[in-house]
Protein backbone atom coordinates (compact mmCIF):
# COMPACT_ATOMS: atom_id res chain seq x y z
CA UNK A 1 0.00 0.00 0.00
CA UNK A 2 1.64 3.13 -0.52
CA UNK A 3 1.34 6.77 0.56
CA UNK A 4 -1.15 8.11 -2.59
CA UNK A 5 -3.44 5.79 -0.53
CA UNK A 6 -3.52 7.28 2.73
CA UNK A 7 -3.76 10.50 0.62
CA UNK A 8 -6.70 9.80 -1.25
CA UNK A 9 -8.76 8.78 2.10
CA UNK A 10 -7.54 12.17 4.19
CA UNK A 11 -7.65 14.45 1.47
CA UNK A 12 -4.47 16.13 0.11
CA UNK A 13 -4.75 19.57 2.02
CA UNK A 14 -2.20 20.88 3.97
CA UNK A 15 -2.03 23.84 6.44
CA UNK A 16 1.83 25.67 5.49
CA UNK A 17 3.37 28.91 7.21
CA UNK A 18 5.76 31.02 6.08
CA UNK A 19 9.22 30.76 7.93
CA UNK A 20 9.05 34.74 9.59
CA UNK A 21 5.45 33.71 11.22
CA UNK A 22 5.78 33.47 14.91
CA UNK A 23 5.55 30.75 17.30
CA UNK A 24 2.31 32.05 19.03
CA UNK A 25 0.57 32.73 15.38
CA UNK A 26 1.72 29.22 14.60
CA UNK A 27 0.23 28.18 17.66
CA UNK A 28 -3.07 29.60 17.35
CA UNK A 29 -3.43 27.88 13.58
CA UNK A 30 -2.43 24.72 15.18
CA UNK A 31 -5.55 25.18 17.29
CA UNK A 32 -8.14 26.40 15.00
CA UNK A 33 -7.21 23.87 12.95
CA UNK A 34 -6.95 20.83 15.53
CA UNK A 35 -3.79 19.67 13.74
CA UNK A 36 0.05 18.64 15.45
CA UNK A 37 1.89 20.21 12.45
CA UNK A 38 2.67 23.02 9.84
CA UNK A 39 4.94 22.60 6.61
CA UNK A 40 6.98 25.68 6.59
CA UNK A 41 7.69 27.14 2.49
CA UNK A 42 9.89 29.53 1.35
CA UNK A 43 8.02 32.27 -1.10
CA UNK A 44 8.99 29.87 -4.07
CA UNK A 45 6.81 27.07 -2.28
CA UNK A 46 9.06 25.03 -1.50
CA UNK A 47 9.48 22.87 2.19
CA UNK A 48 11.86 24.52 3.78
CA UNK A 49 10.80 22.90 7.38
CA UNK A 50 8.18 21.36 9.45
CA UNK A 51 7.15 23.27 12.87
CA UNK A 52 5.38 20.83 15.82
CA UNK A 53 3.88 21.26 18.62
CA UNK A 54 6.53 19.49 20.08
CA UNK A 55 9.18 22.39 18.47
CA UNK A 56 6.91 24.91 20.08
CA UNK A 57 7.04 23.40 23.85
CA UNK A 58 10.79 22.99 23.64
CA UNK A 59 11.23 26.59 22.87
CA UNK A 60 8.89 27.31 25.61
CA UNK A 61 10.82 25.12 27.81
CA UNK A 62 14.16 26.45 26.85
CA UNK A 63 13.44 30.08 26.76
CA UNK A 64 10.56 31.31 28.31
CA UNK A 65 7.27 32.82 26.93
CA UNK A 66 9.03 35.35 24.93
CA UNK A 67 9.73 32.17 22.94
CA UNK A 68 6.09 32.95 21.38
CA UNK A 69 7.77 35.88 19.81
CA UNK A 70 10.36 33.93 17.93
CA UNK A 71 10.49 33.31 14.16
CA UNK A 72 9.74 29.53 12.97
CA UNK A 73 12.57 29.42 11.32
CA UNK A 74 14.52 29.32 15.01
CA UNK A 75 12.63 26.22 15.70
CA UNK A 76 11.35 24.22 12.59
CA UNK A 77 12.86 21.17 12.09
CA UNK A 78 15.03 21.24 8.90
CA UNK A 79 16.89 18.95 6.50
CA UNK A 80 13.75 16.70 6.52
CA UNK A 81 13.21 13.85 4.88
CA UNK A 82 10.28 14.25 2.48
CA UNK A 83 8.29 10.86 0.53
CA UNK A 84 6.21 10.90 -2.84
CA UNK A 85 2.75 9.72 -3.36
CA UNK A 86 4.65 6.22 -4.88
CA UNK A 87 6.51 5.59 -1.67
CA UNK A 88 4.77 2.42 0.39
CA UNK A 89 3.56 2.92 4.00
CA UNK A 90 6.41 0.70 5.45
CA UNK A 91 9.15 3.17 3.68
CA UNK A 92 7.26 5.73 5.67
CA UNK A 93 6.98 4.06 8.67
CA UNK A 94 11.02 3.24 8.70
CA UNK A 95 11.49 6.78 8.04
CA UNK A 96 9.45 8.40 11.31
CA UNK A 97 11.17 5.67 13.15
CA UNK A 98 14.43 5.64 11.95
CA UNK A 99 14.24 9.79 12.13
CA UNK A 100 12.01 9.77 15.07
CA UNK A 101 9.59 12.41 13.33
CA UNK A 102 5.47 12.34 13.52
CA UNK A 103 5.42 14.10 9.96
CA UNK A 104 6.11 13.83 6.57
CA UNK A 105 5.23 15.88 3.74
CA UNK A 106 4.38 14.09 0.32
CA UNK A 107 5.80 15.18 -2.76
CA UNK A 108 4.25 15.02 -6.38
CA UNK A 109 6.49 16.04 -8.99
CA UNK A 110 8.90 18.09 -6.60
CA UNK A 111 5.68 19.89 -5.05
CA UNK A 112 4.25 19.45 -1.91
CA UNK A 113 0.70 17.73 -2.14
CA UNK A 114 0.44 16.47 1.24
CA UNK A 115 1.26 15.60 4.36
CA UNK A 116 1.07 11.94 6.48
CA UNK A 117 1.35 12.05 10.43
CA UNK A 118 2.54 8.79 12.35
CA UNK A 119 -0.93 8.59 13.42
CA UNK A 120 -1.50 7.99 9.53
CA UNK A 121 0.50 5.41 8.96
CA UNK A 122 -0.39 3.77 12.61
CA UNK A 123 -4.28 3.57 11.42
CA UNK A 124 -3.61 2.39 7.84
CA UNK A 125 -0.98 -0.48 8.58
CA UNK A 126 -3.68 -1.43 11.39
CA UNK A 127 -6.38 -2.05 8.93
CA UNK A 128 -4.11 -4.07 6.49
CA UNK A 129 -3.60 -6.04 9.60
CA UNK A 130 -7.13 -6.38 10.26
CA UNK A 131 -8.22 -7.46 6.80
CA UNK A 132 -5.33 -9.73 6.84
CA UNK A 133 -6.63 -11.79 9.68
CA UNK A 134 -10.40 -11.71 9.21
CA UNK A 135 -9.25 -13.16 5.53
CA UNK A 136 -7.59 -16.02 7.89
CA UNK A 137 -10.62 -16.51 9.49
CA UNK A 138 -12.76 -16.76 6.67
CA UNK A 139 -10.23 -19.30 5.37
CA UNK A 140 -10.08 -21.68 8.44
CA UNK A 141 -13.94 -21.54 8.63
CA UNK A 142 -14.31 -22.65 5.33
CA UNK A 143 -11.87 -25.47 5.71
Amino acid sequence: MTIARILAEKGFNVVTTAPHRTLQEISRELLDHGIGALVVIDALHHVVGVISERDIVAAVALGGPDALQDSASRHMSVNLRMVEEHNTIDEAMEMMTSERRRHLPVLRDGRLCGLVSIGDVVKHRIETIEMEHKALRDYIAQA
